[in-house]
This record gives structure tokens, sequence and C-alpha cells, in this order.
């Protein structure tokens, strides 16, 4: 019988050990990659159509209900009919929108950043659908916001990553979201964003050329993010969209 109280036997049972739960994660790595990959493409699909407004939303104000993933590949062929890349001021038509990383590309200058563009049509009328990310209070923020040859807001979609669950992370729920909706990002002539604003005297949010929302209550710092991402992202997109329209 062998000896299982000896220092060999501790490090030749670990030594053991470490190959086999090494080769478990490895398989399960390869095994998961695709899944992932194609669950990542479907939910890049899904936000972009619910910001131009193509989702199953019924008309209470609570639930966000994206195309379904058996639907959502079909619905994005049938309502994307463009993708531009630009960078450094240049844009160009080009497939690589999609599969642009905004993580990796805000790491760039903005003159080597690559920023995609997304063009598509829904009941005779163009959108411009703008991919973003920022920082919130305590990780990643990123979401969508669509325009229209206005470059008035048609629709937005927000997610994070670690913000505080009922306070910063209700930037994905449907109510801040709609209240994106129909608001101007522009002056008069002026570009001036979108502000996420504390007492902005309208919670209600029905004046829309004001450039402001109204903020989410205890998430001040999640919402200067948001407003930051937001105003320095469609600034750098603004003069694109009027070259295309």
């Amino acid at each position: 019988m062998a000896n299982t109280d000896g220092n060999g036997y501790t490090i030749g049972f670990a030594t053991v050990m470490v190959f086999v739960v090494g080769g478990v994660l490895a398989f399960l790595a390869t095994y998961l990659k695709e899944p992932i990959r194609q669950n990542e493409r479907f939910e890049k699909q899904q936000s972009i159509l619910y910001a131009m407004g193509v989702h199953e939303n019924g008309d209470d104000t609570g639930s966000v209900n994206f195309i379904p993933t058996d639907k959502v590949e079909e619905a994005y062929e049938t309502y994307i009919k463009e993708t531009y890349v630009i960078q450094g001021g240049n844009i160009e038509k080009s497939e690589e929108a999609f599969t642009i990383d905004m993580k990796k590309q805000s790491k760039f200058s903005k003159s080597e950043r690559k920023m995609p563009l997304f063009v598509g049509e829904r009941d005779g009328k163009k959108f411009y659908v703008i991919p973003m990310y920022g920082k919130g209070l305590w990780d990643a923020i990123w979401g969508y916001v669509a325009l229209d040859d206005k470059l008035i807001v048609q629709g937005a979609t927000f997610d994070h990553k670690g913000e505080t669950p009922g306070l910063g992370a209700n930037i994905k729920e449907r109510y801040f979201m709609d209240d994106f909706i129909g608001e101007q990002i522009m002056n008069g002539n002026k570009y001036a964003g979108i502000t996420v604003a504390k007492g902005n005297n309208d919670p209600k949010n029905e004046t829309k050329d004001d450039n402001e929302v109204d903020a989410l209550a205890g998430a001040t710092i999640t919402g200067d993010g948001v407003s930051a991402m937001l105003k320095s992202t469609l600034k750098s997109y603004i003069p694109h969209i009027q070259n295309l329209k």
C-alpha cells in the first residue's frame, strides 16, 4: 500500500490534480469558445436594433425586451443596410464595423481609433446607430444611440459591468433609456450633447430641446459617466453623419 503521509505523495497528488484541472479548464474553454462568441454577436445585434426601435417591448414602461436570439440575425440583416468605419477623419464602408471592440479602441488616440457606424432603415426612415464606451462609478459602461437625419435621438440602450444595483445599474432600465428618445444633441447649429442632469426641473422629460435628461437618484457619478460618454462620442460622429445625409 502506498504511503499517503509522505511529502512525495502530497506533491505527486497535487501535480496530478493541476494537470487534471488544467485539462478540464482547457477543454471547457475550447468547447465554450464558439457559443460565447455567438452569444456576444447576438447581444450586439440586439442592442443595435433596440436603439433604432426594433424590439419586443409592450406598451408598459417596465420591461426591456430585445429581439429573441432565434430571430435577431434575420432582423439585423433586414434593418441594417450599411456599416462604416471612421478613422483619422476618414469614413469608409466596411464589414469590419461589427467586429470592432470599443473597449480596445478606447485605448488608442483619437486619430488612430476605429469608430463603427451602423446605418439602418425602418418604416422608410433612416437611423444612424453609434456605439459608445465609457467609465461609470466602478467599472466600464457602454451603449448605443440612434440618431435620425435631424440628429435627434430615436433610441438608446445602455449597459454596465459593475454599477451599484438599484442606483447606477439602473442605466439599463427602460424608463431611463426611454428618456433619451426625442432628445436633441444640437443647440441650433452648435453641438451640445446630452447631459444626465440633477434637478433639471423636467422629471417627466417632456422638454426635448434642453439637451438634458433627468438623473438617476443616488447615481451621480454613473450619470456623469453617461454624460461624458455621450458628449465625447457623439461629437466625433456628427461631421460624418452630416456628410452621409
